[in-house]
């Protein structure tokens, strides 16, 4: 049976890169094109040399995918800017998976409210899935258009699910969240330059980061009642990983004994999800699809505290965009996606 052709589209950032090294070992697919408008006719191994030897494709302008018979593709563009294809190749027989935010949300009116920006596309939002597997597998497969989570909200919402569709928690739940310096992309910034980010570590965006709203929404679609979440984001200064530290108030009457029960029955068969005795770290999921997740029950302050970790660039971005991928296709979740953590 010949491979399935992926396009991707946005090769000069991490998550585009990120995804070429996930797919050129995938079984099922083989990479037909990878776009970049700023350096199109380069190789793509001259953007990233870590590439040299094993993918010397050209790049091609985003234009030049309209002559290719093309099976899946990706969008690893900018928030705004991915709406804008998506409208433009609606009709288009393959699937989209989109990496920015621009399908998260559940309306226009939210996401204009939080992004600032106008969406030219919500019948999109109305078509799109919510790309989290573990609690939307079923909602997923078949879709024309799959919305990948933010890297953040994918750490918070696989932490507090189990305990949301319980109705085991208080509606009012602190996100404390960290992450490294590629999640704010690969463009030069002051905030993510060396001297600011070395020997240093600082909240960013507080009241006001946009995955607060993609976490309260998605996790709102799974409870009894809604939730408010008060979130936190944390630069740290590594390159990858996200560690999200989770405060929830039991409800009254709740057995909090069961709290492991709870978790282990809701991940009992999530390939990519591993439950843990001790806080993970973030280098014991680094380069891997995995999210780590503990939890336990504090009688002295009566909380909840669950603390998950995951690579912000896999299981936050293209690691669960190629999970998305075997969903649409009916193939192994796992495909492409069985790598070992890369520690130290």
């Amino acid at each position: 049976m010949s491979k399935k052709k992926v396009g991707i589209i946005g090769a000069t950032g991490y998550t585009g890169s990120e995804l070429v090294r996930i797919l050129l070992h995938h079984p099922e697919v083989e990479i037909a094109a990878i776009t970049s408008e700023s350096r199109k006719g380069d190789r793509f191994s001259d953007v990233h040399p870590f590439f040299r030897g094993l993918v010397e494709m050209q790049l091609v302008s985003i234009k030049d995918i309209e002559s290719l018979d093309l099976d899946v593709v990706f969008l690893a563009l900018p928030h705004g800017v991915s709406m804008d294809f998506v409208k433009d190749h609606a009709e288009k027989p393959y699937p989209i998976i989109d990496l920015s935010g621009d399908f998260r949300l559940d309306s226009a009116g939210t996401y204009e409210a939080w992004y600032n920006k106008d969406h030219v596309y919500p019948k999109g939002i109305e078509d799109a899935a919510y790309g989290i597997p573990e609690l939307f597998r079923e909602e997923i497969k078949g879709k024309k258009l799959v919305a990948n989570p933010g890297c953040y909200p994918t750490s918070a919402i696989l932490g507090l699910a189990p305990l949301v569709e319980h109705n085991m928690v208080e509606p009012n739940i602190i996100v404390d969240s960290k992450s490294g310096t590629t999640g704010a992309g690969v463009k030069a910034k002051a905030a993510t330059h060396f001297p600011n980010v070395n020997d240093n570590f600082k909240a960013y965006s507080v009241k006001t980061h946009r995955h607060t709203i993609e976490i309260e929404g998605t996790l709102n679609k799974k409870g009894e009642e809604d939730l408010t979440i008060q979130f936190t984001p944390h630069l740290l200064p590594v390159d990858r990983g996200i560690v999200s530290t989770i405060y929830a108030k039991p409800k009254e009457g709740v057995d909090t004994g069961r709290i492991n029960e709870v978790f282990r029955d809701y991940y009992k068969d999530e390939p990519f999800i591993r439950l843990t005795d001790q806080p993970p770290a973030i280098k014991e999921v680094r380069g891997t699809n995995f999210c780590d997740i503990y939890c336990t029950y504090d009688e002295r302050t009566n909380n909840f505290i669950t603390i998950s970790a995951i690579d912000n660039l896999v299981k936050g971005a293209a690691g669960q965009a190629v999970q998305n991928m075997n969903l649409l296709f009916d193939w192994d979740e796992t495909a492409g996606l069985g790598r070992v953590p890369m520690n130290p």
